[in-house]
């Protein structure tokens, strides 16, 4: 078994690297490396202490502080060479980790490689917003007033999140990173993990003095008044965007976008299906026998329509083009008028007697109901004691 020598080992030799290789390229050629070496799929002795000089490498040439001693000459994993990485040192070896900590370091998870402060400034979120309408105004279009309240730009720091004439600060915990490394000893050898920084949540820089307006945010919340321009033929449900009239995200980021909800109230006399329009109109016993002219009053006009004689009950009388104009496309559905036939409930003795002799005239034969009353009045009265 190999034996270290006390000189500064070539930590870039090991990773095949140059002096002058990028954060990436060393990743990449450790992720190589170690995937090579790993015990799981080189069980040779000497692959493992491969192994353990490869994360040794990785562990020194991915921290800035440790790769400045290399450059310099030094060792920083050698006992007193300058470095806080040995054994027992700060930033030494901890506890074994689990399982997927290595894993992670291996193919890129959240203790793999570097990744990076994450952005002040994201997209904001989508906004909905419930819009009730009458028929006249789902049918045919309007311009309506709505009142949003939503996260909007703020106009002191322009979404900056900084106070006047300040900046942000570079983050001194992680050094701009956005996460800290730290190196674990495992049975496999040592695994470098990184973490969010907790200091400066990920971002890599702080806002040491913070916006007054908006506490360091980049937004702040307002209530703002918009004209939403709805279609002719909207329905019930139906959502309209406002492109980027949402939440102004986090840093002054892209408004989302803002959906108007449609609900169109219910109509005292129409009931809608889809673009056709129905209603219901009672007409007497009399003029359905005999036949009669209607006026009905559509959303927009009126219309005469005849009710031909001997019209049953249940009929139904259609006005085409007298709907809901179409969402899309031309011309509008049409209106079903259903009729109600009314039979009259009381007559007095003159007109009963028309009835009646008019159903002789027609052969139909009409049982006269007696007025002292049938078998069953008659059963009823007896329960009751009537004689």
């Amino acid at each position: 078994m190999r034996t270290r020598n006390a000189v500064a080992r070539d930590y870039y030799g090991i990773l095949g690297v140059s002096r002058e290789a990028s954060d990436d390229e060393i990743k990449r050629a450790y992720r190589k490396l170690a995937r090579q070496f790993h015990p799981d799929v080189n069980p040779d002795p000497e692959a493992q202490e491969k192994f353990k000089d490869i994360n040794a490498a990785y562990e020194v040439l991915s921290d800035d502080r440790k790769r400045q001693i290399v450059d310099l000459g030094g060792d920083p994993l050698a006992p007193g060479g300058g470095g806080a990485g040995g054994p027992g040192g700060p930033g030494g070896a901890g506890p074994f980790v689990g399982f997927q900590d290595i894993m992670d370091a291996f193919f890129g998870g959240a203790g793999g490689g570097a990744r990076g402060p994450r952005p002040r400034t994201r997209p904001g979120a989508d906004a909905i917003l419930r819009l009730e309408l009458d028929l006249h105004e789902t049918a045919f279009g309007v311009e309506a007033p709505i009142t949003v309240d939503t996260a909007v730009l703020c106009t002191t720091c322009s979404g900056a999140g900084t106070a006047a004439g300040t900046h942000l600060a570079t983050c001194e915990a992680c050094g701009g990173r956005g996460e800290v490394q730290s190196v674990q000893r495992t049975f496999l050898g040592q695994v470098v993990s990184a973490r969010p920084c907790t200091v400066c949540q990920g971002y890599g820089t702080t806002i040491p003095h913070p916006c007054p307006t908006c506490a360091g945010d980049g937004r702040v919340r307002t209530r703002r008044s918009l004209t939403v321009k709805i279609p002719a033929g909207v329905e019930d449900g139906m959502r309209i965007r406002l492109a980027q009239q949402g939440e102004v995200g986090p840093g002054g980021g892209t408004a989302g976008d803002l959906y108007v909800e449609i609900h169109e109230r219910p109509h005292d006399v129409y009931s809608r299906k889809g673009d056709d329009l129905h209603c219901r109109v009672t007409v007497p016993m009399t003029a359905a026998a005999l036949g009669t002219r209607l006026t009905i009053k559509t959303l927009d006009s009126e219309e005469t329509v005849d009710v031909k004689a001997g019209t049953q009950p249940a009929s139904t009388l259609r006005l085409r083009a007298r709907g809901v104009p179409h969402l899309r496309g031309t011309g509008r559905g049409d209106l079903y008028v259903h009729l109600d036939v009314r039979t009259p409930t009381k007559l007095d003795p003159d007109q009963e007697k028309m009835l009646r002799d008019f159903a002789k005239t027609r052969g139909e034969e009409v049982a006269e109901l007696s007025k002292q009353g049938g078998f069953f009045s008659r059963m009823r009265d007896a329960f009751n004691g009537h004689a």
